[in-house]
């Protein structure tokens, strides 16, 4: 047997499957818009994401899963038309707020979600994913990415398979088997005969920087789901031990960028 016997894409939704991992809704996403939306535009993230990116030749980008604008209000004003899609009807008023206020006049939102149809979904010169590839169909997905892109695809997603320190997991007595990380990606597209090119961005803990044990407790219930009173005691006797692993909210956070040319 050789790499080439494996079926990545269906290995991925077989992984995905036994993760038992509810999908966030759109209204998950709804409730946390104007929270996000209030957030300056920039960070050690997006700026590490658009330091690497090449816009040579490139006059529209696509921006799926955009979010209140991370990534494409970034890039507005150096590109002639700019697409925000997200199936999260709050975040994408978020995305016309921000435009607004900076003065964009060349954003475009649209409400679409990864398993929709996007016949009508425009190509454009990029196509960028930031952090939002955790999708039931990755082959799908990446179809989709490559059909919509006429120079280059830009994709972050996770490496390791777990949002929080496992530490912590561990320590709640969570039985939870890791997502599917960046490397079926990868193998994926080197079936299609394409080698993508692969870089690091580590970034402080989800967890990191809370005021209170409150909000740290409500930042773990996002990542694993509604915590029992013994999980939150436990998380508690964790967080009061060393305040400055609290602050930090554990282990840092490593999101592999993937770029490729589509074929």
């Amino acid at each position: 047997m050789t790499i080439d016997d494996i079926d990545f894409a269906t290995l991925y939704c077989q992984h995905m499957a036994q993760t038992k991992r509810r999908p966030k809704q759109s209204s998950d996403w709804d409730a946390r818009a104007e929270s996000l939306g209030r957030k300056p535009l920039g960070g050690a993230y997006a700026e590490t994401f658009i330091s690497r990116m090449d816009l040579t030749g490139s006059r529209s980008l696509l921006d799926v899963g955009c979010g209140p604008g991370t990534i494409a209000l970034l890039l507005a004003d150096r590109l002639e038309h700019v697409i925000g899609m997200d199936y999260s009807p709050g975040m994408l008023e978020q995305l016309e707020h921000n435009a607004q206020r900076l003065g964009h006049g060349n954003v475009t939102p649209l409400l679409r979600a990864w398993e929709d149809d996007w016949r009508d979904v425009p190509v454009c010169d990029i196509v960028v994913a930031s952090r939002s590839g955790m999708v039931a169909d990755l082959a799908d997905a990446l179809a989709k990415l490559n059909a919509h892109a006429r120079q280059r695809v830009y994709m972050t997603q996770l490496v390791g398979g777990d949002f929080i320190d496992t530490q912590l997991i561990t320590l709640l007595g969570r039985q939870r088997t890791s997502v599917p990380d960046y490397i079926y990606t990868v193998n994926l597209l080197h079936a299609q005969g394409i080698h993508p090119r692969l870089s690091y961005i580590e970034v402080p803990s989800r967890l990191a920087g809370t005021r209170d044990f409150e909000e740290f407790a409500r930042r773990v219930s996002w990542s694993l789901g509604e915590l029992s009173a013994e999980e939150t005691a436990r998380l508690k006797v964790w967080y009061d031990a060393d305040p400055q692993r609290a602050i930090e909210g554990g282990a840092p956070l490593c999101w592999a960028l993937i770029e490729w040319t589509p074929r």
